[in-house]
């Protein structure tokens, strides 16, 4: 991406100051585990250099994992433009939770946020996000996530994990206008004292490690808020076969964290793999009695016709075009992710007695580090 996007497109305003006492202004450290982000860590780290919070009050904080694209130069090229001190960090596994168990022990600040490379925040996301955990009595905050895409098929992906029909009832992709406590939220701010009760991250998650994070802090007596003037904006995965490795993914992972935490799991995440599971019985069935071959026309019926209600009901709004994919990929994030979860669910059998996790202790003689200021 060559020029940053115009804040204003994104429905943030410039003029949202937060006035914070000198006093009461701590130092936030900002977390980002990257992994081949060229496209996108420009963008990301420029709406951090432009916070409306005090830039001697910030400190950034990177774990590449392995990248072999153009992000660490351009990471060492952007430093140049900013008087916050940027450390990189090598993150050899090349998963989120390592890069963050990296992190974490270095970080100095009060207060920690974790970004994505594939993110950006808000010019005021870091002092809307003190204040409420100043004054809110919460031990973590984050926003309404907006998920945009920069061609044709990403914008359709976007529109699809902003959907309800998509997503089910998660709060930050598909709620704005609203402020309240919530289970997890995107790219959140967690105050020190949070997090050096609950641990560090468990490594064994390669996705859903958000998640399991934050239910630890809520089974801790912790508080996670939703706040609706924090906000952010995410890039999503800019074809279908990435959609679906995606959501494979995610559905994959949350059996691992059932496993650990029953309690964690909403209604929602149970409704793909049971379609899914729905289908290849009736598949079956139908192999076996005449009448199996009626119930998978109805249940593979009834799911295209609502996908194409919803489908078209959203291109209405967002323009016809949209037709041509949307169907397609509701079907990929249900299928895949359902999929995914009967997966894992194999995969992961004899582990149901299994909670342990991998949390390691916390580190702080980590090599390979890079600093720029």
């Amino acid at each position: 991406m060559g020029e940053s996007p115009d804040l204003c497109s994104l429905g943030w305003k410039n003029d949202e100051e937060v006035n914070l006492s000198s006093e009461n202004q701590p130092l936030v450290s900002m977390l980002l585990p990257v992994r081949n982000e060229q496209a996108y860590i420009a963008d990301c780290l420029r709406s951090i250099f432009t916070q409306d919070y005090p830039k001697k009050l910030l400190e950034i904080f990177i774990a590449d994992g392995n990248s072999t694209d153009q992000t660490l130069s351009i990471i060492e090229a952007l430093s140049s433009e900013t008087e916050i001190p940027i450390t990189v960090l090598n993150n050899p596994d090349g998963i989120v939770p390592t890069g963050l168990n990296i992190l974490i022990p270095l970080a100095k600040g009060e207060v920690i946020i974790r970004v994505d490379g594939h993110c950006i925040v808000a010019p005021n996301y870091v002092s809307k996000c003190v204040r409420h955990l100043q004054e809110d009595g919460v031990d973590g905050v984050g926003g309404a996530m907006q998920t945009v895409g920069e061609d044709f098929v990403s914008k359709v992906i976007a529109l699809a994990m902003s959907s309800t029909f998509g997503v089910g009832d998660s709060a930050f992709r598909t709620e704005n206008g609203l402020t309240k406590l919530a289970d997890t939220v995107p790219f959140p701010a967690y105050t020190r004292k949070i997090i050096e009760n609950v641990g560090l991250y468990d490594e064994e998650l390669v996705r859903n490690q958000d998640d399991e994070y934050n239910y630890r802090i809520r089974e801790a007596g912790g508080k996670i808020l939703l706040a609706d003037d924090v906000r952010s904006t995410y890039y999503s995965r800019g074809s279908l076969a990435k959609l679906w490795k995606q959501y494979f993914q995610y559905g994959y992972w949350k059996v691992r964290v059932l496993q650990k935490h029953p309690r964690q799991m909403s209604l929602r995440q149970f409704v793909p793999p049971v379609f899914v599971l729905s289908i290849f019985v009736s598949m079956l069935l139908a192999l076996i009695v005449p009448w199996g071959w009626i119930l998978l026309a109805m249940i593979v019926g009834l799911y295209s016709i609502v996908n194409l209600g919803v489908s078209i009901s959203i291109a209405a709004k967002q323009g016809w075009k949209q037709l041509r994919l949307l169907p397609a990929a509701f079907a990929i994030i249900h299928t895949s992710y359902g999929l995914g979860f009967l997966v894992g669910l194999f995969k992961f059998a004899n582990r149901w007695k299994d909670k342990t996790g991998k949390v390691p202790e916390w580190i702080n003689d980590i090599p390979h580090t890079s600093s720029y200021r």
